[in-house]
């Protein structure tokens, strides 16, 4: 019996090891990125492997412009609709991750009594989604430059590694910047510059408050959900939302 635990107790630590090996062999570097622009991402290989698996052509659009030449007012909106708190954190919003649990917490007790499985004194709630409110524009910024679109707690994990290297790392208006130049915005558009001169003929620099925003209201589901295509009338309902929210966005890095 004891010979059988030692075994099966070397196993799993060989295994740990062989997988923080992997890890670290692996592990981006993210110190580069002070100075190094990059010119895709897991997400945008992600796309352009699933186009190709449909047997589509792949699109990529992509013009880097620095964040100077970003107009204030997406920056702003984009804030405004996707982490109004990210000069005060340091990657992670645990108001916005607690918010989530407690929202995840009543759905679930609200689907656990429709069901009629709902036992007060034997509950246990459900873990949060956390896709409304508590990702970061860092914690997005290290999934789409590093990750795949797996769900789950291992890709979690990494994410939050990430994050944090990110957030020691870099600085928020060098985050900010790549983040704004690499996000998805429509099929094959990737980055503000590329946006506003998709759906505004305009430089990203030249963008209005209500530009801006109506971009930003894109941001959580721009091919399917927000839309402007599929679903104009919710893009535009968001865009009210971001519009009345970008005055108390303040840019912190610029007033330094």
């Amino acid at each position: 019996m004891w010979y059988w635990t030692k075994l099966l107790f070397i196993i799993f630590v060989g295994a740990v090891a062989v997988w923080i090996g992997y890890e670290l062999i692996t592990f981006p570097a993210i110190s580069r990125l002070r100075t190094e622009n990059p010119t895709t991402s897991s997400m945008i290989e992600y796309r352009i492997s699933e186009a190709r698996a449909e047997g589509r052509e792949p699109k990529k659009a992509m013009i880097w412009m620095p964040i100077e030449q970003i107009s204030p007012n997406l920056q702003r909106a984009v804030l405004a609709g996707e982490d109004s708190r990210f000069f005060q954190h340091n990657g992670f919003d645990w108001d916005a991750i607690q918010a989530a649990w407690d929202e995840a917490v009543k759905e679930g007790e609200k689907e656990a009594k429709e069901e009629g499985d709902y036992d007060p004194n034997d509950w246990i709630p459900p873990m949060p989604s956390f896709k409304r409110g508590a990702s970061t524009v860092t914690q997005q910024l290290a999934k789409n430059l590093f990750l795949s679109e797996d769900r789950n707690f291992l890709r979690k994990g990494r994410e939050a590694v990430y994050t944090y290297f990110l957030e020691r790392e870099l600085t928020k208006k060098r985050i900010l910047e790549l983040y704004l130049n690499i996000i998805e915005w429509g099929d094959g558009i990737y980055g503000a510059e590329a946006a506003s001169r998709y759906y505004f003929k305009k430089s990203a620099s030249d963008l209005s408050r209500e530009d801006a925003a109506f971009l930003a209201a894109m941001i959580p589901s721009p091919l399917n959900v927000f839309n402007p295509a599929k679903n104009r009338k919710r893009v535009v309902r968001r865009q009210r939302v971001i519009l009345r929210g970008m005055n108390s966005i303040k840019l912190a890095y610029s007033e330094k």
